[in-house]
């Protein structure tokens, strides 16, 4: 079995150094959000509904604001991410506005070493399965964390869209669909603040839509609903035109921005 830590260790760095300017940016909105603002988008909001009184786990939860936005709905809900960074802002968050998720720091494909019990819903979204290698025991872990009856969610950036360059002028289409070997990155900035003075060193792998619904299924969850969407809360990639609505979409639509998901553990 391939040693991956190496490249995790790398992203982990990355990310740790990324918490505290993504909490300064207006990406991310903090003050607006400590003073009450949901930082959840519509399609997570009208997918899962009404989780009052649910136990949710969000995987790969960066500083938390889903997490305790979910918390804020009333979900009692548990917040994963590899970031030691994270996990301490997190925390202070809860704290500060006087709110009972819990924040574990851990590898997500860790999760059911450090988390002891089952839930109603799994969570993830926008950005995640990207730092994966190998989406098999992702979706294991998943139907272990589930109660029976218990729903997996995911948003997620759509894999065509991982395949474009966009470092150049014009985006050329660069990398594979599905990728087994890592995708190495190096560049100044963050998608939250590109003029920021980081330079993010990133290992990353393209996961096709095939291999994302496999991980699932193989595990045991049963598939409930499956879309795509032309439209994108985040204007992260070039060419993206704003709706009337506040979302983003490419001019000739070519292809969708985001995926959907939602499984049911038997």
């Amino acid at each position: 079995m391939k040693n991956n830590q190496p490249y995790f260790d790398v992203n982990k760095d990355t990310w740790n150094t990324k918490v505290g300017i993504h909490a300064k940016s207006e990406f991310y909105a903090m003050e607006k959000f400590r003073a009450g603002n949901c930082s959840l988008n519509s399609y997570e909001l009208n997918a899962l509904g009404d989780v009052t009184g649910k136990s949710l786990l969000h995987l790969q939860c960066h500083f938390g604001q889903d997490t305790l936005s979910w918390s804020r709905k009333g979900a009692q809900c548990t917040g994963v991410d590899i970031s030691e960074e994270g996990i301490i802002l997190a925390r202070e968050l809860n704290d500060e506005l006087g709110l009972d998720a819990n924040f574990v720091c851990c590898n997500v494909l860790d999760t059911t070493t450090h988390v002891d019990q089952q839930y109603d819903i799994v969570f993830t979204s926008y950005g995640v399965i990207g730092w994966l290698p190998d989406l098999k025991p992702w979706g294991q872990m998943i139907a272990q964390m589930l109660k029976p009856g218990g729903v997996f969610y995911m948003i997620e950036f759509h894999p065509l869209v991982w395949m474009f360059d966009y470092s150049k002028n014009t985006p050329t289409i660069d990398y594979p669909y599905d990728s087994r070997e890592p995708i190495y990155e190096e560049y100044k900035g963050t998608y939250a603040d590109e003029n920021a003075e980081m330079i993010s060193k990133e290992y990353g792998w393209n996961h096709g839509l095939g291999t994302i619904l496999t991980a699932l299924t193989d595990a045991g969850l049963e598939l409930s609903s499956f879309r795509e969407y032309d439209a994108s809360p985040y204007k992260i990639f070039p060419d993206l035109e704003e709706t009337s609505d506040g979302m983003f979409m490419l001019g000739n639509k070519l292809y969708p921005l985001l995926f959907e998901i939602k499984a049911i553990a038997l």
